[in-house]
């Protein structure tokens, strides 16, 4: 009998070690499911806003912002108004705190921000995919000075953006620093507020690099000032709905940042 009761009780003990075994070999699975997720998402990001370098300033990329016009001017505005619309939706919408909250119960909250990027990234494809040009010239510079300057500020308003989302933390950023805490076991630890470089100067640095790289062209087309100028209407509507978020996480903080600093031309006193 004894013999019998030590047998079932190794059984059990085995089976209860197989039990743990699966469970840890599945949490292992999971761990780098997910840091994989976010590693090709940022990836996705990341040849996407290359791309987009190319597309925005006519630069080597098969299609661009200004490529030959293949529907009537008509179509072609309806076309790409709904296609910036569909990326300011879902790139304003996603980054909301009750869009997160209410998200977060169908995507788990470390694959949060991965999956944004990822959808980001997409509807980006997908505008530069379907942006129909339109041709016409609002203006266009010939002398190659000027030119060149144009050139080199729309290269210094890309790297203000790059620089700018490595002061905040550029891998907090696009997801991956959610998903590697995951892989290693640790709790996701939220950002403090801090003001490098560029924060200083103005709240928005960011959106000033978006804003420069998208004006700074020698010949501006009907297509690329329609870019533009939704793009900034864009940014300055998304702003205010940021702003409120970082007032409400920050408090104190942001509204006194928010006095003493403007919001995105540097130098410059915000109005009362």
């Amino acid at each position: 009998m004894e013999n019998s009761q030590n047998a079932q009780a190794n059984k059990e003990q085995k089976n209860v070690h197989s039990i743990i075994s699966v469970n840890i070999k599945n949490l292992n699975m999971k761990k780098v499911f997910v840091l994989l997720y976010g590693f090709i998402s940022y990836l996705a990001f990341f040849g996407t806003i290359l791309y987009a370098i190319g597309f925005v300033g006519n630069i080597i990329a098969p299609k661009t912002i200004d490529s030959a016009p293949q529907t009537s001017l008509l179509n072609a505005i309806l076309i790409n108004a709904s296609l910036l619309l569909l990326f300011a939706l879902q790139h304003s919408i996603m980054a909301r705190p009750a869009f997160k909250k209410w998200w977060t119960r169908i995507v788990p909250e470390q694959l949060e921000r991965s999956t944004y990027v990822l959808l980001a990234s997409l509807c980006l494809i997908l505008m530069m995919w379907q942006w129909q040009p339109i041709g016409g010239i609002v203006w266009s510079i010939e002398n190659e000075t000027v030119k060149t300057i144009l050139f080199v500020t729309y290269i210094i308003g890309w790297a203000i953006v790059f620089v700018a989302t490595f002061l905040i933390n550029h891998f907090d950023l696009f997801g991956l620093r959610q998903v590697w805490f995951y892989f290693l076991g640790k709790p996701y630890m939220q950002l403090p507020f801090r003001l490098p470089l560029f924060y200083k100067f103005v709240r928005h640095p960011l959106y000033l690099g978006f804003l420069i790289a998208f004006w700074s062209t020698p010949v501006m087309t009907i297509a690329h000032l329609l870019f533009a100028v939704l793009t900034t209407g864009y940014i300055l509507t998304a702003i205010q709905f940021e702003e409120k978020d970082l007032v409400n996480h920050f408090g104190e903080k942001y509204r006194n940042y928010k006095k003493t600093k403007p919001m995105i031309i540097p130098f410059t006193k915000r109005r009362a």
